[in-house]
């Protein structure tokens, strides 16, 4: 007799779902559809807005200025050197034992102030030895200038010889001679006592004491270490050099005007200090081609120092009428250099030639007109014919240098 399978059993005996069965359809549609709405995120967030931002910076963000037309100060600029008008190396020119320092380091000393002081009784025994046989040979110069007189009474009586008469005013010459010898040695004896006391050469400033009081002192003057050096700091001189190519400049602008110098350092006033320059050297140097000039500053304020470095600018002509642009709105290439110009929202590449820089403006000469807009700053965004967004405009070119004229 047949059978007929049980329902129950024959669904237990269906196969189940393993790790190799097919996903079910519903589950590729929710995957499908997470997939789109990331895919979706990613274009609204990236593409859109990359596409909205490639349409903005199509035209490059820049400032602007204006070319001016004026007269331009044609300058240099150096690294000058503060130099001390005087630079005294004081030093004893006695031996002995250092007594007192009668000055604080740093102090200002005049000229004749009494510095140091070396134990003078040495100095003072010589002098009076020297004195006392000064007055011995005198005494004996008198006995020998009696005797000389004497001999020639007699000479002439002919009661000596000849030869004793001879010696007799022989024997005066020498003792003459003696005498003045002694009368020279009692002076330097004299000279030496002044030496233990040593005054100041020059107004100025005093440096660190070298020998300090109760050291003896054995050295001569060309030898012995310095006590102190003074410098003489009011006035002060600035020696800065200049490329010899500017040599023909220099000379032409000193038959008409004094060069000035300005210096990077403000005074009380708030201003830059400047002087005019009172000195130019009478040579070239052979190993770096340049030449020596020097300013003299009043330095009331020690606001310079002997050693100090400071940057200084001279001028040294004008440029009249000349085309004045920022310097930032120069540019360098392998052609030359450059400016940008902005024409009806475009940038027009326009080569120039500079005449003279002197560090915020730049004077050129090319196919420029006063007023002209330029770009001074973007222009590393900016394409030759290309198109520019202006920002804002950049201030206008500064003054020119201060001027003696």
């Amino acid at each position: 007799m047949l059978t007929t399978p049980d329902r129950d059993t024959t669904r237990h005996l269906a196969p189940t779902a393993g790790p190799g069965r097919a996903p079910r359809p519903r589950t590729l549609i929710a995957g499908g559809i997470m997939l789109a709405l990331v895919l979706a995120g990613y274009w609204y967030f990236n593409c859109r807005s990359d596409g909205g931002a490639d349409k903005r910076s199509a035209a490059a963000p820049v400032r602007i200025a204006h070319v001016e037309k004026r007269d331009m100060a044609v300058v240099e600029r150096s690294l000058g050197t503060v130099v001390a008008n005087t630079l005294v190396q004081v030093t004893a020119r006695v031996q002995g034992t250092l007594d007192t320092a009668n000055f604080k380091e740093g102090q200002f000393v005049k000229k004749g102030d009494l510095l140091f002081r070396i134990d003078p009784r040495p100095f003072e025994a010589a002098l009076a030895e020297a004195d006392a046989i000064w007055r011995r040979d005198q005494a004996q110069l008198k006995n020998a200038l009696r005797d000389k007189a004497r001999y020639a009474a007699l000479s002439q009586q002919g009661a000596i010889s000849t030869q004793q008469r001879d010696t007799s005013e022989t024997n005066a010459d020498v003792m003459a001679a003696t005498v003045a010898a002694d009368k020279a040695a009692a002076d330097m004896a004299r000279l030496n006592l002044g030496f233990t006391e040593i005054r100041s050469p020059v107004d100025g400033k005093t440096g660190p004491v070298m020998i300090q009081p109760g050291n003896i002192i054995t050295g001569t003057s060309g030898s012995t270490t310095p006590l102190v050096t003074i410098a003489e700091v009011r006035p002060i001189k600035i020696s800065l050099t200049l490329p010899q190519s500017d040599l023909a400049r220099i000379q032409a602008r000193q038959r008409v005007t004094p060069l000035l110098a300005t210096l990077d350092v403000r005074g009380k006033d708030g201003k830059f200090l400047a002087a005019p320059v009172d000195f130019v050297s009478n040579m070239v140097s052979n190993q770096s081609g340049t030449i020596e000039l020097r300013a003299t500053f009043p330095n009331t304020d020690l606001s310079l120092v002997p050693g100090q470095l400071v940057n200084v600018t001279v001028e040294l002509g004008d440029i009249p009428g000349a085309l004045v642009v920022p310097r930032d709105a120069v540019n360098d290439s392998p052609n030359g250099p450059f400016v940008f110009t902005v024409h009806d929202g475009k940038a027009i590449l326009v080569p120039v030639t500079v005449q003279t820089d002197d560090g915020v403006n730049a004077a050129v000469t090319g196919a420029l007109t006063p007023r002209e807009t330029i770009v001074v700053e973007g222009q590393l965004r900016v394409v030759a014919g290309g198109p520019v967004r202006v920002l804002s405009a950049k201030t206008e070119t500064g003054p020119p240098p201060v001027s003696l004229k």
